[in-house]
């Protein structure tokens, strides 16, 4: 595994050294991923947890599809913001000279893309055809990858304090 780690970092240190080069002061370098993949999870995520429930629960009609949609749309780009912030996270990390593999943080958010996927590749299916189990199956995944999202925030705190 540590040679993976090793070829990972290799792999991005020229775009890091070019990053490295702007002069960034010290609090952005280690304080702008968390703060923007914050907002992301936090508002977007917090938002698209409450459209997706509060769409499943209301009354079919025009409203509801309403709120399906925003939550549909909202979704695909906090998972696609996410992923970007995973990259960021670990171009990050390699900035300040960590191992990325030693970092819980690093596979908390590992496992949180792997949960968004898992939840997108459902809901891409059109829940197998309209089937209701995959409904109650995305919907409680999506809940679940948000409590994931909460220990990856704590995971990602506990990191940047540390450091």
């Amino acid at each position: 595994m540590e040679a993976i780690a090793q070829q990972v970092t290799q792999a991005i240190t020229p775009l890091t050294d070019v990053l490295k080069s702007f002069n960034l002061p010290e609090p952005i370098t280690h304080w702008g991923h968390p703060l923007m993949m914050g907002i992301v999870m936090f508002v977007m995520g917090g938002a698209a947890v409450y459209l997706g429930w509060n769409g499943r629960t209301s009354a079919v009609g025009e409203e509801r599809a309403q709120k399906l949609n925003l939550h549909k749309r909202l979704a695909l780009w906090m998972t696609t913001f996410m992923a970007i912030g995973y990259t960021g996270g670990i171009m990050s990390l390699v900035m300040q000279g960590q191992n990325i593999f030693e970092s819980t943080h690093f596979w908390s958010g590992t496992i949180v893309l792997g949960l968004l996927g898992a939840n997108g590749a459902i809901s891409m299916s059109k829940f197998g055809g309209g089937k209701a189990s995959l409904r109650t199956v995305h919907a409680y995944l999506g809940s679940a990858t948000f409590l994931a999202m909460v220990a990856h925030a704590a995971f990602g705190l506990k990191l940047g304090l540390s450091i």
